[in-house]
């Protein structure tokens, strides 16, 4: 029988509501949950029939911004405070633990139909409170016997995670008056204390060899953090000249990037000139700059959990002198060398025989022993994602073979003199194809520098 106009309108308008409020659900993560349930999908098919459990980051003990765990980012995209991630591999179902209330939402700015919703903001079907963790962890635990977590500290925004753990084994754990663990690791602590009889697992590898491999999504969110990040060197190099100081011109990148949309720093702004640049990761800003002065500028903005790592190298008074030019032709040989060498297949060791053969064609002897850190890695210096070293769960150096999606810089150093160095870094991409310089628009020839430094 038709159906009245009515009551064709009432189904119309209800699907138009339901499609709408799902749409906006979506769009509260920083991806379509499908892509983040994807992740999850691709993990729980490592862990087999165990559970896995992560814990986000806490509300921040100073007056900062709170910013979430990479590692729960990059499998939930839930931005709150105070959650747990639970996932079971045999069942494929994951549990998402939250204790922010809607009033605690609307005071701290956090995302609100998140609170209200979390089902269909993020499509995890199992949602409970914080307080119900110990409970479910519990008959998890007695129902699989096996549980991962990470061994290796979380992430936030400027953190790396191998380089986190060695700072606290070195300086806390080891300490002699000290001798307190990670918070990773008091959790694994604990979770043997209560659960004697599991086996109890390290999952951040695992996660690590997810991240590694980028997708389209990511990789959108990336080019943006390139775009950032090269305006905002170019504000610098721009900015540049004799009696300007070091803090200004660190202090113009960051505003540049934040102005940009970035939400801060992958890491410090490294920026080096005069005998500071025997110091590689030099951050203390102490210099006026003056006639004569090579100055590095190494530094990239955190965007949406996302970094690029860039750097550049340019004279203070805007001309190369003839030591400079010689020192900077050498690196942008190899450099240019590298971005047309790199494509899926071929290994780093095969890019390092072709800066050698690049070296010897163009009159540089290629057993000079300046150049075998080039030759080894073949410009690859360290995976680029949700940290600037982002980690991976393996990695065959020299013998890497890459692949489509997998980013990292190419970081070209070399020598002007004793003192003074040279830096040239790309953060680049593995297409189907080749490579995508991620970070590209910016001058890197020698007349490029100069001219777009004399407008």
């Amino acid at each position: 029988m038709k159906e009245s106009i009515p009551h064709c309108m009432f189904k119309v308008i209800i699907f138009f509501l339901f499609f709408t409020f799902s749409a906006t659900a979506h769009s509260q993560l920083l991806f379509e949950r499908e892509e983040f349930a994807g992740r999850r999908d691709k993990l729980m098919e490592k862990i087999g029939n165990a559970i896995l459990v992560i814990r986000g980051a806490s509300m921040p003990t100073g007056y900062t911004q709170f910013y979430q765990y990479n590692d729960l980012m990059y499998l939930t995209g839930v931005e709150l405070p105070g959650i747990t991630l639970l996932m079971d591999g045999k069942t494929g179902e994951a549990y998402l633990f939250i204790s922010v209330t809607e009033e605690e939402a609307k005071a701290e700015g956090f995302n609100l139909q998140l609170v209200k919703d979390p089902k269909g903001v993020t499509g995890i079907e199992n949602i409970y409170s914080r307080e119900e963790l110990t409970a479910v962890l519990t008959r998890k635990i007695s129902e699989r016997g096996i549980v991962y977590a990470p061994f290796s500290p979380n992430e936030l925004m400027t953190e790396v995670s191998k380089e986190k753990r060695n700072i606290i084994l070195e300086t806390i754990t080891n300490e002699e008056w000290d001798g307190r663990v990670s918070e990773e690791m008091q959790f694994v602590n604990n979770l043997k204390k209560k659960f004697p009889n599991a086996v109890i697992r390290d999952c951040s590898p695992l996660i690590w060899d997810l991240r590694k491999i980028k997708s389209e999504a990511e990789i959108a969110v990336m080019r943006e953090a390139g775009r950032v990040g090269v305006e905002a060197h170019k504000a610098v190099m721009k900015a540049t000249g004799v009696n300007v100081t070091e803090k200004y011109l660190a202090n113009l990148f960051e505003y540049t990037c934040q102005k940009d949309g970035a939400s801060g720093l992958g890491y410090y702004s490294i920026l080096m000139s005069g005998t500071n640049h025997a110091y590689g990761h030099y951050h203390t800003y102490n210099r006026t700059l003056e006639n004569g002065d090579f100055v590095i500028l190494d530094a990239g903005p955190d965007y949406q959990y996302y970094d690029v790592d860039i750097s550049t190298t340019f004279p203070a008074n805007g001309k190369f002198s003839h030591k400079q030019e010689e020192g900077y032709a050498l690196a942008l040989l190899v450099h240019e060398t590298c971005l047309k060498s790199y494509r899926p297949g071929i290994t780093l060791a095969d890019v390092g025989r072709k800066i050698k053969e690049a070296l010897a064609r163009n009159g540089y002897d290629p057993d000079d022993s300046r150049f075998s850190s080039w030759y080894k890695y073949g410009g690859y210096n360290h995976s680029i994602g949700m940290a600037v070293h982002d980690g991976m769960g393996t990695f065959a150096g020299a013998d890497e073979i890459l692949k489509t999606g997998f980013v990292f810089a190419c970081d070209i150093i070399t020598k002007v003199d004793s003192v003074t160095s040279v830096r040239i870094e790309d953060t680049v991409l593995i297409t189907e194809d080749g490579c995508e310089v991620l970070s590209k628009g910016l001058p890197r020839t020698i007349d490029e520098i100069e001219s777009f430094m004399d407008r």
